[in-house]
């Protein structure tokens, strides 16, 4: 802007004032995309003192319905040896149900851990689990809103097994949960770089006999104090090699990143994410907002989280946020116009912090010619946007999705082109 003025106008201060002015534009500060480090040093989580003491969890949806009826995994960590369980699961599986298999499946094969990390998804925030870790003495820690980072280490899993069921899939194709024991065996007997070793060894102590190992694997015999003392050193080897490696991940990471810190009454955006019904090239909402707000933070939760003071329309969202999600407002509530706010009610937040953005009415109709095929399209309004800011869509996907859209009007045709 200074630019485009200087040679037109000229004032004492004139740069640092054009400078302060677009620094606090409150549409600026919640449309504009950033091109900064993201905020908030990496924070790893402790390590824990023993096997099986500390683990997370999550599930992996979407997958394909076998004949037993599963369509989900339960993936299951122990943050100390890497030690993973996958165990196949139906989506409409209660609380009771999962809470039975998590006793028969962990608890009886490696006792109660003291805390579980996880996502916030509905069957870990149920009253019933709580109550059920209540009683056990293990304690419940959730990662902040739209923040699954803070379990890196099984959504680092997740994605391990999706590329073995990938693999699995070109040759059983959707019978995933008869491989899904193998894929476990295969992962805890891979070799770990942070462990250097492989969870097996990790957790029991010695190198497992496999199809690929049938001779001696070097066991020594050892009993009582022996057998006490050596688990013990093999604990304290693995816990050493994991503060070598969080070291040199964090190292990596902070050199990404930047340090922000916000004060308690601050006032920050939070960021939120649209997700349409129609994607075009695979482009979410490409003009929709980036941030909403301000908001007040109240207090501040550890090193790089915040509590915020949220509206009553997002009632439904927990108000703890990981720095990253937020951006602060440099500019006074009093210098912002009430035509510049995002109404909640009309962009309806979901729990994550996402909103659909649903199409509204078709503009004009237009083909595309190619060599072998008629390509249709719409030109759509879409929901919290002008009609200036209407999208080309398919018509296939639109009638799919949106059939309303071509009952409630006369088809009438825009243009063509080859």
């Amino acid at each position: 802007m200074y630019l485009d003025l200087k040679d037109t106008f000229w004032w004492t201060r004139m740069k640092k004032d054009i400078a302060e002015y677009v620094a606090v534009c409150d549409v600026c500060q919640r449309v504009k995309a950033e091109h900064q480090k993201p905020a908030g040093l990496l924070q790893p989580l402790p390590i824990p003192e023993w096997k099986w003491d500390k683990i997370g969890m999550d599930f992996i949806t979407g997958l394909p319905r076998t004949r037993s009826g599963y369509d989900s995994i339960w993936v299951v960590v122990d943050r100390l040896t890497k030690v993973a369980h996958f165990i196949p699961v139906k989506t409409t599986y209660t609380s009771a149900k999962l809470a039975k298999i998590y006793m028969t499946r962990i608890v009886c094969l490696h006792g109660v851990p003291r805390t579980i990390v996880s996502d916030r998804g509905t069957q870990f925030t149920s009253k019933f689990w709580n109550q059920l870790h209540e009683t056990l003495g293990t304690r419940l820690e959730f990662s902040t809103t739209i923040h699954p980072q803070i379990d890196g280490q099984t959504e680092r899993v997740n994605q391990i097994l999706e590329d073995m069921l990938r693999g699995c899939a070109l040759d059983y194709g959707s019978s995933w949960d008869d491989n899904l024991p193998y894929a476990e065996f295969s992962y805890n007997n891979s070799y770990q770089i942070s462990l250097k070793m492989a969870p097996f060894e990790a957790l029991y102590g010695r190198r497992c006999r496999t199809p690929l190992l049938w001779g001696e694997v070097g066991d020594r015999q050892l009993f009582g104090p022996d057998l006490i003392k050596e688990s013990e050193q093999k604990v304290r080897l693995i816990r050493d090699r994991l503060k070598v490696a969080q070291s040199r991940q964090k190292s990596y990471a902070d050199s990404k990143r930047k340090e922000t810190v916000h004060e308690l009454g601050d006032r920050v955006y939070l960021r939120v994410s649209p997700l349409r019904g129609v994607k075009r090239f695979g482009v979410k909402g490409k003009l929709a907002p980036r941030f909403i707000g301000p908001y007040r933070v109240l207090e501040r939760m550890g090193e790089v989280a915040y509590k915020l003071e949220l509206p009553e329309g997002l009632s439904g969202v927990h108000d703890v946020f990981h720095v990253s999600q937020l951006k602060k407002c440099h500019a006074e509530m009093a210098e912002i116009p009430l035509r510049d706010t995002v109404p909640l009610e009309a962009i309806q937040l979901e729990s994550d912090l996402t909103y659909e953005e649903k199409p509204v009415k078709i503009l004009e109709y237009a083909s595309r010619v190619t060599r072998s095929k008629v390509i249709k399209f719409c030109k759509v309004q879409w929901s919290h946007h002008t009609e200036d800011e209407a999208t080309w869509e398919r018509e296939e996907d639109l009638r799919k999705d949106h059939s309303h859209l071509f009952s409630s009007q006369p088809e009438s045709r825009g243009r063509d082109s080859s």
